[in-house]
């Protein structure tokens, strides 16, 4: 077909010429054949190109046409992209009489946006279950709309010599397609084939299988054997093993060790119906089932049937089973050719980041797996699974990783100078913000190990060197104590310290950026521990005033648990300090007399038994008091656990609320630890702990907004993971005529300490 044939406009009738940029998540996508495709149906000549970020389209034709495609632009864009338009210009006909894709082109200023990992898309699903296509069971199958991102790029411009697959040359057919802009694996940067690209290798007691297929099926077979298999996936290693061979089970948990904490289960997704599977084990609302099927491919944590017939084992003591579906197209062959589901936790050892380098993972995990299954194609950056619970009415973030992060969010106000904010201890993630963008790295774990430091350094680097952005200041948690604080000071550059619940709280309002600043903010921060202004360890505060002013109006009663750091991990310590700051006795199970005497006097007399106002503190001594938990073997285990023994509705105790120093209300949990001592049926002690601490939110709110005015009220901090506190306090408050809000897009606990520091440090800094 002649050019003027497909564009009757260049015979001579009138023209227009316009340049656009396009911004946002446009990069590895899929927007430049989207484009190609979209020009030439609506019979425009030009070109389109990526620089530094963005997608630049030159188009000539018809003002109709031009219309129709700025309005197509974004309404039609590719489903993993998130376009902006940035201008769109008048420009000067240029002699063309055709549309093109340019190479990318490395001048100007840098825009980028970098995409997520994505899943196996329906069309790379049905070519991956196909005899009759080239890429049949083919583990490393993608296209511009699924498949590896941010753990295989190494730079920018996104393009192939810039990923981990530089080093897998294309075979004639894969470059066919990648060269064909009307292909749907047009400049897909990851695309391979059997021919061409990564293959899978399976070891198992010295003995190494070579070959794709093979490999396949001795990973099969070693499952169905009962055994331990780690399989690198996109963003690491996962821990794979029968989910319904309990005795497999309490072998990884020895083995890990983790003897309680849940353990995610991966489902077959029969073409059927994808969710026939996970809906036998767990209900589904309808939010957990889009999420379960979005792109992201998250854990949920769902509610187990009753008549589920997984072992008790995956999650003892807990009402929840964390489900997923797979994500890769490894996963789904070996998801189907296995039959069933499969546990599949993360390739760690402790809080460290997932494993993603064969050595160091064999060195790693060699007492845990019986065998692994290799491939060769490098991860640059480790991305955990994210993990979501349905909390107040929708599916909540506590875990940012493979899918959902880097994610970026726009800041209230505008950032001074480009700053880095390093998060806290817990959890962490860390954030790069610029202007009014932030990004939230996936999660990269608890800073206790060295791998943990050395991995927030590398992270940190990555995201500068992707983004093409240089801090210029540094934002961390106030506890010098804190790894990140240290890593903070010799990292050379102005450090801004932001007090942990204030970061809290401003991550929560951070997210909704329109209403920063706009609203009288009473915020709930609710958590373990962590450093307040007055030098002692806050955890049960109500923050009033919004980012860079918040102030604090009500807290919890400080109790002293002894023996510092065992505190998180043996709740009968807080249970103790409670119990005796009230002058009564009670005897811990598995404590002797004398050790009891002995610590009794330590405590009396202040060693190791720093003051703490914390909410976490205080459902963890009602854990032991109840007789669920006396020690957690994870962090977090006793609120856990007592969320799910709690049941009925017991009426509320009122708590003492009088004025402290500076007219702070100090909630007194007297009688609450008072009648957790007085004999009780466990269900209905858990149940009143958490109505008793909802209505002290309520009663809380009421007070503060009769004296100073309150717009809306925040739930954060990581005592609201539990689903049933924050929906008893939703509720109340509503009926008290409160708007409650939690985060949506942060996790609220201490995995979004990191926003929190660039919203605050922005509060205090920049502009608006």
């Amino acid at each position: 077909v002649s050019p003027s044939d497909r564009f009757p406009w260049s015979r001579g009738e009138a023209r227009v010429a316009r340049h656009w940029r396009v911004s946002g998540r446009v990069q590895g996508v899929g927007f430049r054949p989207f484009v190609y495709r979209l020009a030439h149906e609506l019979g425009l000549t030009g070109w389109v190109l990526n620089r530094m970020g963005e997608v630049e389209i030159f188009t000539q034709g018809p003002a109709a046409a031009q219309e129709a495609f700025g309005r197509a632009l974004l309404e039609r864009a590719p489903p993993l992209a998130r376009p902006r338009l940035a201008s769109v210009t008048p420009a000067e006909p240029a002699p063309c009489d055709d549309f093109s894709i340019r190479g990318s082109a490395g001048e100007g200023k840098a825009d980028i946006h970098v995409p997520p990992d994505c899943f196996t898309c329906d069309d790379c699903l049905a070519e991956l279950r196909d005899p009759a296509d080239r890429r049949f069971r083919y583990p490393f199958i993608n296209c511009t709309q699924c498949g590896p991102r941010y753990t295989l790029i190494a730079g920018l411009p996104y393009d192939r010599p810039n990923t981990s697959m530089a080093g897998f040359p294309l075979c004639p057919d894969c470059e066919r397609e990648y060269r064909n802009p009307a292909d749907r694996r047009f400049h897909a940067e990851p695309v391979a084939c059997p021919e061409c690209g990564p293959r899978l290798h399976f070891r198992e007691a010295g003995q190494d299988v070579e070959g794709t297929e093979a490999a396949l099926a001795a990973a099969v077979a070693a499952l169905r054997s009962g055994k331990i298999v780690a399989v690198k996936g996109v963003g690491g290693y996962h821990l794979l093993c029968d989910a319904m061979n309990e005795t497999a089970i309490r072998r990884l948990r020895a083995r890990k060790p983790r003897p309680d904490k849940p353990l995610a289960v991966m489902f077959p997704q029969p073409e059927a119906d994808p969710l026939r599977r996970v809906r036998e084990a767990v209900c589904l609302d309808a939010d957990m089932a889009a999420q379960l099927r979005s792109p992201v491919r998250p854990i949920v944590l769902a509610p187990r049937r009753a008549d589920a017939k997984l072992p008790e084992a995956l999650a003892p003591g807990l009402r929840e089973l964390g489900v997923m579906l797979p994500y890769s197209p490894l996963h789904h062959l070996l998801l189907d050719d296995f039959g069933g589901p499969l546990v599949a936790t993360s390739g760690n050892l402790g809080g460290d980041p997932v494993l993603i380098e064969e050595a160091e993972a064999e060195r790693g995990l060699g007492r845990v797996a019986d065998a692994f299954l290799h491939h060769d194609r490098p991860i640059l950056r480790p991305a955990d699974d994210p993990v979501l619970r349905p909390i107040a009415g929708r599916c909540r973030p506590l875990r940012l990783g493979r899918g959902n992060a880097p994610l970026e969010i726009a800041l209230p106000r505008l950032l001074p100078v480009p700053t880095l904010a390093v998060g806290g201890h817990m959890k962490n993630t860390i954030a790069l913000g610029w202007g009014r963008r932030a990004v939230i790295s996936p999660h990269i774990g608890d800073m206790e190990s060295a791998r943990s430091q050395a991995l927030l350094a590398r992270v940190a680097e990555d995201l500068q060197a992707l983004y093409g952005i240089r801090a210029e200041a540094v934002a961390c948690d106030a506890h010098p104590g804190m790894a990140t604080h240290r890593w903070a000071r010799a990292s050379g550059l102005p450090v801004t310290p932001v007090w942990h619940h204030h970061a809290h709280a401003s991550a929560l309002v951070g997210e909704r950026e329109t209403e920063a600043a706009e609203f009288r903010w009473l915020v709930f921060t609710w958590d373990g521990v962590g450093l307040g202004p007055d030098g002692t360890l806050w955890g049960g505060e109500a923050l009033w005033g919004r980012p860079g002013a918040w102030q604090r109006v009500a807290t919890l009663r400080p109790f002293r648990p002894p023996g510092g750091m065992r505190v998180a991990r043996e709740p009968w310590r807080s249970a103790l300090a409670a119990v005796w700051e009230i002058e009564r006795d009670w005897q811990p199970p598995g404590v002797t007399p004398e050790a009891l005497a002995l610590l009794r006097h330590a405590w009396q007399r202040g060693l190791q038994s720093p003051a703490t106002s914390a909410v976490g503190r205080l459902f963890d001594a009602a854990a032991a008091l109840t007789g669920v938990c006396h020690r957690a073997s994870h962090e977090g285990q006793g609120p856990a656990l007592l969320e799910a023994q709690a049941e009925g509705a017991p009426a509320p105790l009122r708590l003492p609320l009088p004025r402290g120093p500076g007219g702070v209300w100090i909630a007194n949990w007297q009688p609450l630890v008072e009648a957790l001592l007085a004999p009780g049926e466990v269900p209905e002690q858990a149940a009143l702990v958490h109505v008793t601490l909802a209505e002290l939110i309520v009663r809380i709110a009421r007070k503060v907004a009769a004296e100073r005015g309150v717009d809306r009220v925040g739930l954060c901090g990581g005592v609201f993971q539990n689903a049933l506190l924050s929906r008893l306090a939703r509720e109340r408050l509503a009926a008290a005529g409160f708007e409650a809000v939690l985060a949506e897009r942060v996790p609220m606990n201490d995995a979004g300490l990191s926003f929190g520091q660039l919203v605050e440090f922005a509060a205090k800094t920049g502009c608006a």
